[in-house]
C-alpha cells in the first residue's frame, strides 16, 4: 500500500510498484516506536519514491525542497519527518497557544486532507494537531489554542487572523512545512506566506520542508530565502507527464461542447468523473444540461460554503452522483479515489493547472482518462500545455455519434448549493417539494416559481398615492399662481 488519502486508503495495485513505490521500508529508518506503530497500524510497509528520497534528509535535520505530483505520498513524507523531529526534540512546559510546527496549505480541501492524514499517522505519538481554515467554525477553531499545539495545519488567511489576535505564538516553532508552494503563488497567497515565515525563529533553528508539483524559479527563491540551504529532491518527469493517463483532445465549436461532453459521458460511462471549467457560470450551465439529460451531477466552486463542499465531496465519493463539475478551486487538494475520467470542458490558462486537473484521475499509479476540449476560446492554450508536458496530446475526431441528437435543453435550475441565487446574489425561494430523482440518480431540472411576498398595507397606500399624483398631474390645467400651492 502507498498512502492514505483524505477519504479512503489508496490500495496497492501492480502499477504502483513501477511508478511510485520504492524498495525502502519504513522500519528501515530510525523512527520513534510510537510513530512506527502508527505507520504499521495504517498498513504502510514500503515508502513511495518521494518518501524514500526525502526522509533520509529530513530525519538527519536537512531542509528539503521536493517536487512530486500530488497523490505520490509527499504528505506522508513531511508528516513522518515532522512527527519524528518533534518527538526527538520535546519542548518541556509548553504553554497554551504555543505552536511547535506550522503546516500551510493553499486550499481548505488540502488542509483537511493533511489534518486527516496527521490524525492517522500521529495516532500513537501523543502529538496534538489542530486544523484551522476560513469559512467555518471560527470560535470553535479559536478554542483549540487554549492548550499547547504540536502541529498547526491551516490556510494562510485564517492562520494570520488568529496570529494577529495573539491567539497563539510561533516563538518556539521547531518545524515549518509549505505544501503546494506553486499554488500559493497562483492564488495570491505568497505575501501572507512570507508574512508568517518572518514570525518564525531563524531557519537554522527549525526543520523546514517545502513541497510543490513544480519547482519554478519563484518557488526556489522562496525556498532559499526562508529555509536553511534546502536540498532539492525531484521525482522524474514521468510523474509530471502522467504517462499512466490516456489523454485525448478534441477541437469542437463552442456550440458543440455541451453535446460532446454528454456524448462522451454516454459512450465511456465513467464510474466517477470530474468536469473542469474556467468559470462558475459555465459550471452552472453544464450542471443544468447534465441533470436535464439524465446524468447525476453536482458542482463545486469557490463561493460554496465549506460545510456544503465537504458534504458534496463525501456524497461524490460514496457514489451518490456520477459527475462533479469544478472550477480550479478543486484542481488541487482533492484526493478522491476511483476517479476514472477527467473532462477539461475549458482548457486552463496555465499549463501547470492542466497537469493538476488530469492528476485527479490515475491516483497513486492507477490508470485513467483525460478528455480535453480545445474550443474557439481556449485552443491557443494547447501549445503551452504540450510544451510543458513534453508530448503532444492525441487529437480525436468528433464523429456524429458523439453529438447526441436527442439532447434535452433544460430550463435554468434555482440553486441552493451556495445559499445564493445564481444571478442577483439573493437567497433563493425554498422549494415546495424535494427535487425528483431520475432513474440514474440525477435530479430532474425543475424551475420553481418563487411566490411574491404579499404587499403590506403601507406599500399599497404608497403605490396608490403615487398613482393618484401622476393622474392629477396629467389632468391638471396650466398652473396659476395659487393652484399649485393649493394642490400641495
Amino acid at each position: 500500500m502507498l498512502f492514505v488519502t483524505a477519504m479512503h486508503s489508496v490500495w496497492y495495485s501492480p502499477q504502483m510498484e513501477n511508478f511510485y513505490l520504492s524498495q525502502t521500508r519504513f522500519d528501515h529508518f530510525p523512527l520513534d516506536e510510537r510513530l512506527l506503530a502508527s505507520v504499521r497500524e495504517a498498513g504502510f510497509e514500503f515508502c513511495s519514491r518521494i518518501q524514500a528520497e526525502t526522509l533520509p534528509l529530513a530525519l538527519s535535520g536537512r531542509d528539503v525542497a521536493g517536487q512530486a505530483q500530488t497523490g505520490t505520498g509527499k504528505t506522508g513524507a513531511f508528516l513522518i519527518a515532522v512527527f519524528q523531529h518533534l518527538l526527538k526534540n520535546p519542548l518541556p512546559e509548553a504553554q497554551a497557544g504555543c505552536v511547535r510546527c506550522i503546516i500551510l496549505a493553499p486550499t481548505r480541501e488540502l488542509a483537511i486532507q493533511i489534518a486527516r492524514d496527521a490524525e492517522e499517522l500521529g495516532k500513537h505519538t501523543g502529538l496534538r494537531s489542530v486544523l484551522v481554515y476560513g469559512g467555518a467554525g471560527y470560535e470553535k477553531q479559536r478554542r483549540q489554542f487554549e492548550q499547547p499545539v504540536d502541529v498547526l495545519i491551516g490556510t494562510p488567511g485564517r492562520v494570520i487572523d488568529y496570529w494577529k489576535q495573539q491567539v497563539f505564538t510561533l516563538k518556539y516553532a521547531q518545524a515549518m512545512v509549505l505544501d503546494e508552494a506553486d499554488r500559493m503563488f497562483d492564488m495570491g497567497f505568497i505575501q501572507d506566506v512570507r508574512y508568517l515565515m518572518r514570525k518564525l525563529p531563524p531557519p537554522t533553528q527549525r526543520l523546514n520542508m517545502l513541497f510543490s508539483a513544480t519547482l519554478s524559479q519563484r518557488v526556489l527563491e522562496l525556498a532559499y530565502e526562508h529555509m536553511n540551504n534546502p536540498q532539492q529532491v525531484t521525482i522524474e518527469a514521468e510523474s509530471v507527464r502522467a504517462d499512466n493517463i490516456v489523454e485525448h483532445v478534441y477541437f469542437p465549436a463552442n456550440e458543440e461542447k455541451v453535446p460532446l461532453l454528454i456524448g462522451l459521458i454516454r459512450k465511456h460511462k465513467p464510474f466517477r468523473a470530474i468536469v473542469f471549467v474556467n468559470t462558475k457560470h459555465i459550471a452552472e450551465r453544464i450542471d443544468d444540461y447534465l441533470r436535464g439529460n439524465g446524468i447525476s451531477s453536482e458542482l463545486i466552486s469557490g463561493d460554496v460554503r465549506q460545510s456544503k463542499r465537504e458534504k458534496l465531496l463525501k456524497a461524490f465519493e460514496s457514489g451518490e452522483f456520477q459527475v462533479l463539475i469544478a472550477t480550479d478551486v478543486a484542481a488541487r487538494g482533492l484526493h478522491i479515489p476511483d476517479v476514472t475520467h477527467v473532462f477539461n470542458f475549458d482548457l486552463p490558462q496555465l499549463a501547470e493547472d492542466y497537469v493538476h486537473r488530469i492528476g485527479r484521475t490515475a491516483r497513486a499509479g492507477a490508470s485513467g482518462e483525460a478528455h480535453s476540449f480545445a474550443c474557439e476560446d481556449t485552443a491557443f492554450y494547447l501549445p503551452e500545455i504540450e510544451a510543458y508536458t513534453g508530448k503532444p496530446i492525441p487529437v480525436e475526431k468528433i464523429s456524429a455519434d458523439l453529438l447526441p441528437a436527442d439532447l434535452q435543453r433544460p430550463q435554468r435550475v434555482q440553486r441552493e448549493r451556495a445559499g445564493q441565487h445564481p444571478r442577483d446574489g439573493k437567497r433563493p425561494a425554498r422549494r415546495s417539494s424535494p427535487p425528483q430523482r431520475s432513474s440514474q440518480g440525477g435530479s430532474k431540472p425543475k424551475v420553481v416559481a418563487a411566490e411574491a411576498p404579499a404587499p403590506t398595507s403601507e406599500v399599497v397606500r404608497d403605490g396608490g398615492a403615487d398613482a393618484q399624483k401622476r393622474r392629477r398631474r396629467r389632468r391638471r390645467p396650466p398652473a396659476s399662481s395659487g393652484s399649485a400651492s393649493g394642490a400641495e
